[in-house]
Protein backbone atom coordinates (compact mmCIF):
# COMPACT_ATOMS: atom_id res chain seq x y z
CA UNK A 1 0.00 0.00 0.00
CA UNK A 2 1.15 3.36 -0.70
CA UNK A 3 1.24 6.42 1.40
CA UNK A 4 1.11 9.50 -0.10
CA UNK A 5 1.90 13.16 1.90
CA UNK A 6 0.72 15.73 -0.26
CA UNK A 7 1.33 19.88 1.00
CA UNK A 8 -0.65 22.36 -0.53
CA UNK A 9 0.13 26.11 0.89
CA UNK A 10 -3.20 27.34 -0.96
CA UNK A 11 -6.22 26.83 1.39
CA UNK A 12 -8.32 26.69 -1.66
CA UNK A 13 -6.14 24.51 -3.88
CA UNK A 14 -6.11 22.90 -0.62
CA UNK A 15 -9.93 22.23 -0.17
CA UNK A 16 -10.09 20.82 -4.27
CA UNK A 17 -6.83 18.41 -3.48
CA UNK A 18 -9.04 16.84 -0.79
CA UNK A 19 -12.27 16.76 -2.76
CA UNK A 20 -10.36 15.10 -5.39
CA UNK A 21 -9.14 12.62 -3.22
CA UNK A 22 -11.81 11.68 -1.51
CA UNK A 23 -13.70 11.44 -4.84
CA UNK A 24 -10.69 9.37 -6.24
CA UNK A 25 -11.11 6.82 -3.11
CA UNK A 26 -7.63 7.27 -2.48
CA UNK A 27 -6.68 6.00 1.50
CA UNK A 28 -3.59 6.81 3.05
CA UNK A 29 -2.95 9.80 2.09
CA UNK A 30 -2.26 12.92 4.27
CA UNK A 31 -2.48 16.67 3.32
CA UNK A 32 -0.63 18.98 4.79
CA UNK A 33 -1.36 22.93 3.80
CA UNK A 34 2.56 24.34 4.10
CA UNK A 35 4.59 25.67 1.82
CA UNK A 36 7.21 22.18 0.79
CA UNK A 37 9.94 24.35 0.92
CA UNK A 38 9.90 24.81 3.94
CA UNK A 39 9.16 20.97 4.79
CA UNK A 40 11.89 19.69 7.52
CA UNK A 41 14.90 17.92 6.66
CA UNK A 42 14.31 14.68 8.16
CA UNK A 43 11.53 13.75 6.27
CA UNK A 44 12.45 11.09 3.50
CA UNK A 45 10.44 10.14 0.37
CA UNK A 46 10.55 7.19 -1.63
CA UNK A 47 9.35 9.01 -4.91
CA UNK A 48 8.53 12.43 -5.08
CA UNK A 49 5.87 14.41 -7.62
CA UNK A 50 6.72 17.73 -7.87
CA UNK A 51 3.95 19.56 -10.11
CA UNK A 52 6.06 22.89 -9.77
CA UNK A 53 4.53 26.26 -9.82
CA UNK A 54 4.65 28.18 -12.99
CA UNK A 55 4.06 30.69 -15.25
CA UNK A 56 1.24 28.88 -16.77
CA UNK A 57 2.67 29.44 -20.56
CA UNK A 58 1.17 26.41 -21.72
CA UNK A 59 -1.99 27.19 -20.58
CA UNK A 60 -2.57 30.65 -21.80
CA UNK A 61 -5.05 32.08 -24.30
CA UNK A 62 -3.70 34.41 -26.74
CA UNK A 63 -7.61 35.74 -26.60
CA UNK A 64 -7.21 36.97 -23.36
CA UNK A 65 -7.30 40.62 -23.37
CA UNK A 66 -5.25 40.98 -19.87
CA UNK A 67 -2.59 38.29 -21.01
CA UNK A 68 -0.26 41.64 -21.09
CA UNK A 69 -0.79 42.31 -17.24
CA UNK A 70 -0.72 38.94 -16.11
CA UNK A 71 1.68 37.00 -18.29
CA UNK A 72 5.34 38.86 -17.35
CA UNK A 73 8.98 38.95 -16.94
CA UNK A 74 7.98 39.21 -13.47
CA UNK A 75 5.88 36.12 -13.09
CA UNK A 76 8.05 34.10 -15.00
CA UNK A 77 11.10 35.50 -12.50
CA UNK A 78 8.97 34.58 -9.41
CA UNK A 79 8.52 31.15 -10.82
CA UNK A 80 12.18 30.22 -11.49
CA UNK A 81 12.91 31.20 -7.64
CA UNK A 82 9.80 28.90 -6.13
CA UNK A 83 10.52 26.11 -8.70
CA UNK A 84 14.81 26.75 -7.83
CA UNK A 85 14.10 26.38 -4.06
CA UNK A 86 11.53 23.55 -4.42
CA UNK A 87 13.56 21.30 -6.35
CA UNK A 88 16.42 21.91 -3.94
CA UNK A 89 13.99 20.75 -1.45
CA UNK A 90 12.30 17.87 -3.24
CA UNK A 91 16.28 16.71 -4.11
CA UNK A 92 17.37 16.94 -0.39
CA UNK A 93 14.47 14.83 0.91
CA UNK A 94 14.43 12.34 -1.49
CA UNK A 95 16.17 8.48 -1.08
CA UNK A 96 18.99 8.22 -3.07
CA UNK A 97 18.49 6.19 -5.69
CA UNK A 98 14.79 7.05 -6.33
CA UNK A 99 12.91 9.00 -8.22
CA UNK A 100 10.93 11.70 -8.38
CA UNK A 101 8.74 13.88 -11.26
CA UNK A 102 9.72 17.00 -12.33
CA UNK A 103 6.25 19.09 -14.07
CA UNK A 104 5.13 22.65 -15.07
CA UNK A 105 2.13 23.82 -17.32
CA UNK A 106 4.95 26.05 -18.86
CA UNK A 107 6.55 25.50 -22.06
CA UNK A 108 9.48 27.83 -20.97
CA UNK A 109 13.12 26.18 -21.56
CA UNK A 110 13.51 29.04 -18.10
CA UNK A 111 11.03 27.23 -15.98
CA UNK A 112 11.86 23.49 -17.28
CA UNK A 113 15.49 22.86 -18.77
CA UNK A 114 17.20 25.62 -17.01
CA UNK A 115 15.96 24.52 -13.68
CA UNK A 116 16.56 20.87 -13.61
CA UNK A 117 19.80 20.99 -15.43
CA UNK A 118 22.10 22.83 -12.62
CA UNK A 119 21.17 19.27 -10.30
CA UNK A 120 22.63 17.10 -13.24
CA UNK A 121 25.43 19.01 -14.23
CA UNK A 122 26.32 18.75 -10.46
CA UNK A 123 25.38 14.93 -10.09
CA UNK A 124 23.24 15.18 -7.78
CA UNK A 125 20.24 13.67 -10.07
CA UNK A 126 20.29 12.04 -13.67
CA UNK A 127 17.41 12.01 -16.18
CA UNK A 128 15.19 8.88 -16.69
CA UNK A 129 14.34 8.95 -20.16
CA UNK A 130 10.54 9.70 -20.74
CA UNK A 131 9.63 7.93 -24.13
CA UNK A 132 6.66 9.08 -25.75
CA UNK A 133 4.80 8.28 -29.14
CA UNK A 134 1.73 9.59 -31.10
CA UNK A 135 2.34 13.02 -29.49
CA UNK A 136 3.39 16.43 -31.01
CA UNK A 137 6.13 17.21 -28.76
CA UNK A 138 8.22 20.94 -28.81
CA UNK A 139 12.07 20.55 -28.94
CA UNK A 140 14.26 20.25 -25.74
CA UNK A 141 17.70 20.90 -24.57
CA UNK A 142 17.81 18.10 -22.26
CA UNK A 143 17.54 14.44 -23.64
CA UNK A 144 14.34 11.94 -22.37
CA UNK A 145 12.36 15.05 -21.00
CA UNK A 146 9.21 16.00 -23.02
CA UNK A 147 7.46 19.03 -23.40
CA UNK A 148 4.00 18.81 -25.09
CA UNK A 149 2.95 21.94 -27.02
CA UNK A 150 -0.70 23.20 -26.56
CA UNK A 151 -3.50 22.68 -29.23
CA UNK A 152 -7.23 22.55 -29.37
CA UNK A 153 -7.24 18.83 -27.42
CA UNK A 154 -5.04 19.69 -24.39
CA UNK A 155 -2.39 22.41 -22.60
CA UNK A 156 1.40 22.43 -22.90
CA UNK A 157 3.46 21.04 -20.65
CA UNK A 158 6.57 19.88 -19.40
CA UNK A 159 7.85 16.49 -17.81
CA UNK A 160 11.66 15.17 -16.58
CA UNK A 161 11.78 12.01 -14.50
CA UNK A 162 14.96 12.12 -12.15
CA UNK A 163 16.60 9.58 -10.13
CA UNK A 164 19.23 11.35 -7.25
CA UNK A 165 22.92 9.56 -7.26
Amino acid sequence: MAHITACEMNKVRLERLKYNIEKQGASSVYIMQKDARNLEDFFAFDQILLDAPCSGSGTLNSKNPKLKETFTGTLIKKSVEKQKKLLTKAVTILKKGHEMVYSTCSILEEENENIIEPFIKARKVEIVPIKVEALPLLPVKIEGTICIPPNELYEGFFVAKLRKI
